[in-house]
């Protein structure tokens, strides 16, 4: 299995407008956005990509634009990523929408909550566990087991798919802050993840690639499903 940099898209001409954006059609990048997609180029050059998968809306794939051109790889559009349906709710100032009953089931209770007119927090989740695996397996049996690849998506969908990795509730998924323009990272395996970044906005990346496995006669090495007994001693060296 793979290593996932989950990339929230950079700022948006709707972040920090005060209203829901989801689905609206041309939100795309603002400045600070497009600064923050041209900055992923040098973010991630120590990092070895084997793919990018892109929610379809605009914000998204302005985001992975410049990436894609400087590597030389075909983004690849995926449904199952997009923003969530928030229905009804769509296009409405966040300072009405804390007046209604289900904003409190959508901050205490996520798993119950389904938008007007639109998808209930469980499917997101359920969808976007389902698209990166898959994903992930098929960029897996392209390119090994230790290959990483990248995928861009938006807040409450990454926080689903982290929440996933972490083994932890949907009814939890609000204790987990993505920011735009952040990336987090998941390594897969064949029985649990491990979830390597949350939110990172300038660390070094260097150290989630991993190591090629040693040439073995008669056998292939697999990426371990075991954690290190009294945690991670740092990066390990490449063999």
């Amino acid at each position: 299995m793979g290593t996932v940099i989950l990339l929230r898209h950079g700022r948006s001409t709707a972040n920090g407008s005060g209203v829901l954006a989801g689905r609206t059609p041309k939100v795309g990048l603002d400045d600070t956005g497009r600064a923050q997609a041209q900055a992923l180029v040098d973010r991630l050059r120590t990092v070895p990509l084997a793919g990018l998968v892109s929610s379809p809306l605009l914000r998204c794939k302005q985001t992975l634009d410049p990436l894609a051109r400087h590597r030389g790889l075909e983004r690849v559009t995926e449904s199952r990523l997009s923003e969530v349906d928030y229905g009804e709710w769509t296009g409405r100032e966040l300072k009405t929408l804390v007046k209604e009953p289900l904003w409190r089931v959508v901050q205490a209770h996520p798993s119950a909550a389904v938008f007007p007119g639109g998808e209930g927090l469980a499917n997101v989740q359920a969808r976007a566990v389902a698209a990166v695996r898959e994903h992930d397996a098929r960029i897996t049996a392209e390119h090994g087991d230790h290959a990483v690849w990248a995928l861009c998506s938006h807040g409450d969908v990454i926080k689903a798919i982290l929440a996933d990795a972490l083994g932890q509730h949907l009814d939890g998924f609000q204790r987990i802050v993505v920011d735009p323009g952040s990336l987090s990272v998941v390594r897969y395996t064949e029985t649990r993840p491990f979830v390597l970044r949350i939110n990172d906005n300038a660390g070094d990346l260097a150290g989630i690639v991993p190591p090629e496995p040693k040439k073995r006669r008669r056998s292939r090495k697999t990426m371990s499903s075991d954690a290190d007994v009294g945690g991670s001693t740092g990066r390990k060296d490449r063999a």
